[in-house]
């Protein structure tokens, strides 16, 4: 039987800032391979999970120095691409959902508008196709009544409805590839489980790989395949989620420890001791 060949590969990924205190290394020779499936990439703030996502990308910052042994998608180089290449494959076969849509629309536009730009961008579509295509995409993510939905602006929206009209930009030009950045924090519980069952549904019916950014233990562990933990610019663990709770290193577990319990009586929640070690020891496989 056939492995197929994966849809990224990543290997020494590394990311670093000069500073007025020296270089600061925010991703630091970050490595694993992504097919066709839900991985997970869990850390702390500022563990380099969304630089990672943005190197990845190519939209960086400009004073970022991106460096990687391999980054490949679909087989082609990503680091022997102009800045003019780039901009081609990003959005038609590599997506990011950002993850509060407050920021990420354009509060002058209308949802319609701004669905229906992303389908003329990717696509050689007419005014009229585009229209039509962001409402079929609209209805895909679950909005009731998209028509009325399309005319209305993002401040007229909830942030469930503003993340699902995200969704369905990110998606309009058929990625193989989405990385998705927290795109369920600012949610409540109810609203997070509609989108990542929408998240769910779109990646089954379309065969996308999916890179699920995000802080919720629990949540990665129910809703992707694999995981990645990230601390201090590095993957430090890489496990089966189904596997999640019977991590190995030290500093999986301090996480899981940490996460509060319900029924669970606990005066004070334990608190992460960090080793130094971590920093530089090799992965937990």
């Amino acid at each position: 039987m056939t492995v197929p060949a994966p849809v990224l590969r990543v290997k020494d990924l590394s990311v670093r800032f000069r500073t007025a205190r020296g270089v600061f290394e925010a991703v630091r020779s970050v490595s694993f391979d992504l097919g066709r499936e839900r991985v997970g990439v869990v850390g702390e703030s500022g563990s380099g999970k969304t630089m990672m996502g943005r190197a990845i990308m190519g939209i960086a910052p400009k004073t970022a120095r991106v460096e990687a042994e391999h980054l490949e998608f679909m087989g082609q180089d990503l680091k022997s691409l102009s800045a003019k290449q780039m901009r081609a494959l990003r959005g038609r076969r590599i997506s990011m959902i950002l993850q509060d849509p407050k920021y990420s629309l354009n509060p002058l536009m209308t949802i319609g508008e701004q669905v229906a730009e992303a389908y003329r961008l990717h696509g050689s579509h007419s005014r009229h196709e585009a229209r039509e295509r962001a409402l079929e995409m609209l209805e895909a993510v679950q909005i009731r009544d998209p028509k009325r939905v399309y005319r209305l602006f993002p401040h007229e929206v909830s942030g469930g409805m503003g993340q699902r009209v995200m969704i369905s930009m990110m998606l309009a030009g058929e990625p193989d590839l989405v990385i998705a950045d927290e795109p369920t924090s600012a949610l409540d519980v109810s609203v997070q489980k509609d989108v990542l069952r929408i998240l769910d549904r779109l990646v089954d019916e379309r065969g996308h790989a999916l890179l699920f950014i995000s802080h919720d233990l629990n949540l990665v562990s129910r809703f992707c395949d694999r995981v990645l933990i990230m601390y201090a610019g590095r993957v430090v663990e890489e496990l089966s989620a189904q596997n999640l709770h019977h991590a190995r290193h030290a500093y999986t577990q301090g996480l899981l420890a940490s996460l509060p319990k319900l029924g669970a009586k606990r005066d004070v929640l334990p608190v992460l001791n960090r080793d130094p070690r971590w920093r530089d020891a090799p992965a937990v496989q």
